[in-house]
């Protein structure tokens, strides 16, 4: 099945399983500008707008694996993976935002940007209110984070000002866990909380890497619509357990039972 059809199958299905009484969802998307994202050019870009200092400057005293590069075997469901609890932590610190919406959760080696696109599309044509989260960016960090009737970056001044009322959380959370918390672990914790205070009714979240201990994987079973598995690749192999097997049961930690999975 193409991309375009798996997108085009999972949006149906979510449509009908929320239950809302929409026109039909291929005339809508017949009228959907599709934002397709281009590959990643680079993760390390210094972000220049001012409103965004105070956090940037606070998120890169942080550890940034994709700078650095990711541990061995730190995406696999095992004692040498990232420790999921503190990210469960950390959104515990911030009222457990993640659980006032519906998620999709995207994972896979390829496509999962250009599958969370063409579906946040859907979704936003069928008239939900929806939040993108997406990694990595291309010129500004501000592009993982999409919102609004035409899913456009979140604004300099809507993710600064949202920084700062959040921030003392996010402090109390880093001294909590010693700094462990990693620059993607404290950036989600970021999006998911906007994503609750823009009372957004789904979101659209692709996994950063692998997907059983990543950090969107607190996206609990009874908050999900739907997991969304991409092309499994040999990419990652370090990090992911070393085989194409390993990579795909650490994707496959994203689906929860009772829940549909494409």
């Amino acid at each position: 099945m193409s991309l375009k059809m798996r997108a085009l199958s999972t949006g149906s299905g979510l449509a009908h399983s929320i239950k809302r009484n929409r026109s039909s969802l291929i005339s809508t998307v017949i009228r959907v500008v599709y934002p397709f994202r281009c590959p990643a050019l680079s993760t390390m870009s210094r972000e220049d707008d001012p409103k965004l200092k105070e956090m940037m400057d606070f998120i890169d005293n942080l550890k940034n694996y994709e700078k650095l590069g990711v541990p061995k075997g730190a995406g696999t469901d095992s004692e040498d993976g990232f420790d999921l609890g503190r990210m469960r932590r950390l959104m515990e610190l911030l009222g457990n935002p993640h659980f006032t919406f519906k998620a999709v959760h995207i994972a896979g080696t390829k496509g999962k940007g250009s599958t969370s696109a063409f579906l946040s599309s859907i979704l936003r044509a069928e008239g939900y209110s929806v939040g993108c989260y997406t990694s990595p960016h291309i010129k500004t960090i501000r592009e993982r984070i999409t919102l609004g009737r035409h899913g456009a970056p979140v604004s300099a001044e809507v993710l600064s000002h949202h920084f700062q009322r959040v921030r003392r959380d996010l402090e109390r959370a880093v001294e909590l866990e010693n700094g462990r918390l990693s620059h993607f672990e404290i950036f989600t914790g970021i999006a998911f909380s906007l994503f609750s205070q823009e009372n957004i009714e789904i979101a659209v979240v692709e996994a950063g890497l692998g997907g059983a201990r990543d950090a969107t994987n607190v996206i609990s079973a009874s908050n999900l619509a739907a997991s969304i598995i991409t092309t499994i690749g040999e990419e990652h192999l370090d990090a992911l357990g070393g085989s194409l097997e390993s990579i795909a049961l650490s994707k496959a930690g994203i689906v929860k039972g009772g829940h549909p999975v494409s």
